[in-house]
């Protein structure tokens, strides 16, 4: 990832951790779709949650049936998913080069976490989720819906800089299917801090 911009969604979310943990917790059809992931998958299925963040909304909904390991690029946010979720396991880490062997995971969760990556990378990002899936491994992922690039300087009103790079709906599918996806759905959800992200669900 692009360093300035790593180091700026990196220490962005060490700042804002609790704010952050307060302001998101999936209600809805976002938690809906977790719900219909994690009830498709069989019992004690490996899930990685690239991007979990404070581990909300998705690991609250998937941990209980199964084993789920949380990546995040920010220790703040990783350490607020320890304190809540101390059964889970959790390392800090890059999306772009995942620090997993192939085919480690039955299903791949990825929240408003690709959106902070530069979209030079995402291609990169999604060859990694592929490669970590096992054949057949299920994707759900919030993408761009439309492209966009920019930075917040008080985001939240935490007086915190935060930085978005992200392609739109049919540029991430065409970089997803390149990866060797294939797309099964595509539905426009309504964010609960602002705009509407396109969710992906594909299989590796």
């Amino acid at each position: 990832m692009d360093e300035d911009q790593r180091e700026t969604v990196r220490t962005g979310y060490d700042d804002i951790a609790a704010t952050y943990t307060a302001e998101r917790d999936g209600d809805g059809r976002e938690r809906r779709l977790l719900t219909d992931l994690s009830a498709a998958l069989p019992a004690g299925s490996r899930v990685l949650d690239a991007g979990c963040g404070a581990g909300t909304p998705a690991l609250d909904v998937v941990v209980g049936d199964h084993a789920v390991t949380g990546l995040d690029i920010s220790r703040e946010q990783l350490r607020s998913a320890g304190a809540r979720l101390p059964d889970s396991l959790f390392c800090q880490g890059d999306l772009a080069a995942l620090p997993f062997v192939d085919d480690t995971f039955d299903a791949l969760v990825s929240l408003h976490a690709v959106i902070h990556v530069p979209r030079a990378e995402h291609a990169a990002v999604f060859a990694e989720f592929e490669r970590v899936l096992a054949p057949g491994g299920r994707l759900l992922a919030a993408l761009g819906n439309e492209e966009w690039e920019g930075n917040n300087d008080d985001w939240l009103d935490t007086g915190t800089e935060m930085a978005w790079s992200f392609h739109g709906r049919e540029r991430n599918r065409e970089l997803l299917t390149d990866a060797g996806f294939t797309v099964t759905d595509v539905e426009v959800v309504d964010d609960e801090l602002g705009g509407a992200f396109a969710f992906f669900r594909a299989r590796a």
